[in-house]
């Protein structure tokens, strides 16, 4: 099995950037699987009912989201409809709309996916490594395979959830800083692990957005309105290539397209 792994995707143009490259890349890489975090595609701050779709109709099997998962009240109900194709992290209220992890069927295999905030500079949510025990606990036997978002800010944390739940979840890789890490790699107990994928959206502004109101804020201050860059959009994220029968990680590769 082989699963293809998207950074935060920046922007509504980027969308359609998606919709053009994507199952290229599927193609050549024998893709079986794309999962892609959304929380960021409509202006930065949430998703909307129809910008997820268009994740969706691009080719992304399964959208994760993060810390501005509620940044649009629109996409309450889609949640709660669609929680087989986009969830929020698992650690959220349980109150909240929608679900934070589903079973899927990828090829015969059942793949438990799981999307989880950090709370190391970010809200004080539910601890996410006992939510982790918890989701694990409860779906046991329901699975085969596993897959875990880990929405953070802290390099240390995400680090500190791949060790402790390697051999437990195969696919474990980070999002939120949308600045891809260098540090792919196969853990002792075969999980596959990266700290960050980067991001889907345009290259010419600060972490997708436009560089002159990053800097206008970091100068002043005081309140700025962000807006998504413009200019040339890129892909980043990560292929992970699966021994299903042995419930390993062969391979973690960064790709950008």
């Amino acid at each position: 099995m082989r699963i293809l792994t998207l950074g935060d995707v920046v922007g509504s143009d980027t969308v359609p950037y998606l919709r053009a490259h994507l199952s290229e890349v599927q193609r050549t890489e024998k893709i079986d699987f794309t999962v892609a975090n959304g929380e960021n595609v409509t202006e930065i701050r949430g998703i909307s009912p129809k910008d997820a779709t268009g994740l969706l109709d691009a080719g992304v099997d399964l959208i994760t989201l993060g810390n501005h998962a509620f940044g649009l009240k629109e996409i309450y109900p889609f949640l709660d409809a669609n929680d087989q194709k986009i969830i929020r992290p698992a650690n959220f209220p349980p109150t909240a709309p929608g679900n934070g992890y589903t079973i899927l069927n990828v090829d015969g295999w059942r793949l438990l996916c799981i999307s989880i905030s950090g709370r190391a500079f970010l809200d004080p949510l539910a601890c996410p490594f006992e939510t982790l025990d918890k989701i694990l606990a409860r779906e046991e036997g329901a699975y085969d395979l596993a897959l875990l978002d880990i929405h953070g800010e802290a390099t240390s944390e995400k680090l500190a959830l791949a060790y402790d739940f390697d051999g437990k979840i195969q696919v474990m890789f980070g999002t939120h800083t949308h600045v891809p890490t260098a540090d792919e790699r196969v853990l002792p107990h075969g999980s596959g692990y990266i700290t960050d994928l980067g991001m889907c959206g345009p290259t010419d502004g600060i972490i997708g957005t436009d560089r002159d109101d990053v800097i206008r804020r970091f100068r002043t201050q005081l309140p700025t309105r962000f807006n998504v860059a413009k200019g040339d959009i890129r892909a980043h994220g990560a292929i992970f290539d699966l021994d299903e029968s042995a419930c390993r990680v062969r391979t973690v590769k960064r790709i950008v397209f």
